[in-house]
């Protein structure tokens, strides 16, 4: 099996160096790159299995790498930032982030989240990376096409049309609507998206899911998801 290829843009000598013996050292290889405009060229030279961006980097800062990586690939991409409550956090999974780490981290839980990442777009996950042991939302999503109105759900083929016009959704996108779609009607906590779309086995910043779902809605329709006040979200039947 080919080894899982990390991209990791850090312009902290010490951190980058650090990080990437970590990850190899658990089976992973690894390009690091310093800045923005390095990291944009390794990823168009080598197309990595996953991009780990730090916010604050030199050059192109890590949003708007991980925005021109977003218009070029749904790869999934993991946000670095230093601060938990930093608006750089909400900025970089507008941009297109599918989750995040907080600086510092610990070397296995960086580990961790990127076998989550990658266990739910369908790559390796390293050597140890065994797949999760539950159903996934495409596993539990009604076969064939599921229809919302205008909004067409194909489970088969993992296309999604809106109006006759097909949809582009990231992998992370398509998961979340295929969480929905398995349960139209019903509100679905944050806690539960978290832990079916993004793999969570521990708690986990609820603001992945919202801004996911603002994502989404701009992409299917305002009006197709409710927001349910303490409580979460559900799906228009």
């Amino acid at each position: 099996m080919a080894e899982t290829h990390v991209l990791f843009v850090e312009d902290d000598d010490v951190i980058r160096e650090a990080t990437q013996l970590a990850l190899e050292r658990v089976g992973f290889t690894v390009t690091a790159m310093p800045d923005g405009l390095s990291g944009l060229e390794a990823f168009r030279g080598d197309r990595p299995d996953i991009a780990l961006l730090d916010v604050m980097v030199p050059g192109l800062d890590g949003v708007s790498l991980c925005r021109r990586i977003r218009d070029e690939s749904t790869v999934p991409v993991i946000m670095l930032s230093a601060r938990a409550d930093s608006i750089d956090v909400v900025l970089g999974l507008e941009a297109g982030a599918d989750d995040y780490v907080t600086k510092p981290f610990d070397g296995a839980v960086l580990v961790a989240r990127i076998r989550a990442v990658l266990r739910r777009f369908g790559h390796a996950a390293g050597p140890d990376g065994a797949g999760p042991g539950g159903t996934d939302a495409a596993d539990e999503a009604l076969g064939g096409v599921l229809v919302f109105g205008d909004l067409e759900v194909d489970t088969d083929g993992m296309e999604v049309r809106r109006a006759g016009e097909q949809v582009a959704l990231t992998p992370t996108e398509m998961r979340l609507l295929l969480e929905f779609s398995s349960a139209p009607g019903t509100v679905l906590s944050r806690d539960r998206l978290l832990e079916r779309v993004w793999d969570y086995g521990w708690g986990g910043d609820t603001r992945v899911v919202d801004v996911h779902v603002q994502r989404l809605r701009t992409k299917i329709g305002q009006d197709r998801i409710d927001t349910v006040r303490g409580f979460g979200y559900k799906l228009r039947g």
